[in-house]
């Protein structure tokens, strides 16, 4: 069955438990703490101090004595020495065959590219809307022009810049337009 909510009643003010005072410490406890803590940290202080003065004189007296060495081993260590031959004497050949060889690489000429880049920043109904683009790529200091196409689904007018040899100058332009705010131009054959 549906209830409402809304119009429910408020619940009853809950009742506030009463609570016991606390036991109040004694300010004996609490004044002898720090002075324990104080005396306990000198102490450490003082065994830190007297530990790292009694091991700096051992250090000294060990740099002092040479080690010990036993006759017996070295004896044994000499030995297998004289059993080895000598060392060769390596001879890298790489090296010479390097510096002497030529290496022959055909590197097939790149095509030349005969057909021009074209770039369309806009197509449009009304030759006006054209112009107002046309109007904006000129304050960006380059020259456009608009082309009236007819289609199947009526007539067109493109704003086109261009000819460009190569994609890097048309790429260049592109950049231009976009940092004056003329989005959406697209580079073509043509």
């Amino acid at each position: 069955m549906p209830r409402d909510y809304a119009n429910r009643g408020r619940p009853a003010a809950k009742k506030k438990a009463t609570r016991r005072p606390a036991a109040k410490k004694s300010p004996k406890q609490t004044a002898s703490a720090p002075w324990f803590m104080i005396l306990l940290v000198v102490a450490l202080l003082v065994g830190f101090g007297y530990f790292l003065y009694s091991i700096k004189g051992g250090a000294q007296q060990q740099a002092s004595e040479p080690p010990e060495t036993s006759p017996t081993k070295n004896k044994t260590v000499s030995t297998p020495k004289s059993d080895l031959p000598e060392k060769p004497e390596e001879r890298w050949t790489f090296i010479e065959e390097l510096e002497n060889k030529e290496v022959e690489v055909d590197v097939p000429d790149a095509p030349e590219k005969t057909r021009p880049y074209l770039m369309q920043c806009g197509s449009f109904r009304t030759e006006r809307q054209a112009d107002e683009l046309k109007a904006r790529i000129a304050f960006q200091g380059l020259s456009s022009e608009v082309r009236r196409t007819e289609g199947t689904k009526g007539v067109w007018f493109k704003v086109v810049l261009g000819p460009y040899d190569t994609k890097r100058a048309a790429e260049k332009h592109r950049h231009v337009m976009q940092r004056g705010d003329i989005q959406g131009c697209q580079i073509w054959h043509w």
